[in-house]
């Protein structure tokens, strides 16, 4: 079973969400675990205060190192003897989170602990000792760790085994390869004046593949020229399809 441990100061609200939709049936099937720890339980202050002014001065408070040091302790002692652990806080000065780290989580470590911040971050000295990785959603600040928290887990939970009915679930989507995934289609066949491209319905499945393939390269090259750059398109077939889409585009023009 994969375990993900959540260390928050909203436990119900990480532990709700996370208790929804596939994830949910995950975790009613054993496959998965998600406990959300409240780091106010740990704190040793009479008020369960959990923050302090910065030293040195500034605005906000910073997060103490005590009770989110005896949070993570706490689960530690918790875990199985060889179980592979990886603690992650979620930061905004951290690396961007991609779909390989979710992988790579998936594949080297057993359970993760993602410590959420909140106020003006937390104290280093925590991350110093405690924190494997940091971790960010992107070039943008939040209000706190549980939104970046949510997402990594859900990326990483829903590639194990038995998650999803089938691999091909994410093996087809966004940036499993490197590509952008191609254009979905569902009933009716019209709508809005705008028909499902006919090949689609063709029933001819080698045809249907080759086209996905060319919507996804498509894509990839007009949205995220940085994917596009790093693909490797020297098969005989990739070759064919960039063909096809330069001469589609100089018709458009």
């Amino acid at each position: 079973m994969y375990r993900i441990d959540i260390m928050t100061l909203f436990p119900e609200t990480v532990g709700d969400a996370l208790g929804e939709s596939i994830i949910g049936r995950a975790q009613e099937r054993d496959i998965v675990r998600v406990d959300t720890h409240q780091i106010r339980d740990y704190s040793t202050n009479k008020q369960k205060q959990v923050d302090d002014y910065p030293y040195g001065g500034g605005r906000g408070a910073v997060m103490t190192a005590q009770p989110l040091f005896d949070c993570r302790q706490h689960i530690l002692d918790g875990c199985e003897p060889g179980e592979r652990v990886r603690t992650i806080y979620c930061s905004p000065v951290g690396k961007v989170f991609t779909q390989a780290d979710a992988i790579r989580l998936r594949d080297d470590y057993d359970r993760l602990i993602i410590a959420c911040g909140h106020y003006e971050g937390v104290d280093e000295r925590f991350i110093e000792e405690c924190v494997d990785e940091e971790i960010s959603l992107g070039d943008f600040v939040l209000t706190g760790g549980e939104i970046p928290a949510l997402a990594i887990a859900d990326a990483v939970l829903r590639l194990v085994p038995g998650v999803l009915p089938d691999e091909e679930c994410f093996t087809d989507e966004s940036h499993w390869s490197g590509l952008l995934e191609y254009p979905q289609y569902t009933r009716p066949e019209t709508w809005q004046g705008r028909a499902v491209p006919e090949i689609l319905l063709s029933g001819h499945h080698e045809n249907i593949r080759k086209w996905r393939r060319k919507m996804s390269i498509s894509r990839t090259k007009a949205r995220r020229p940085d994917m596009y750059d790093r693909l490797d398109l020297s098969g005989k077939e990739d070759k064919k399809l960039l063909l096809e889409i330069e001469n589609e585009n100089a018709c458009g023009q």
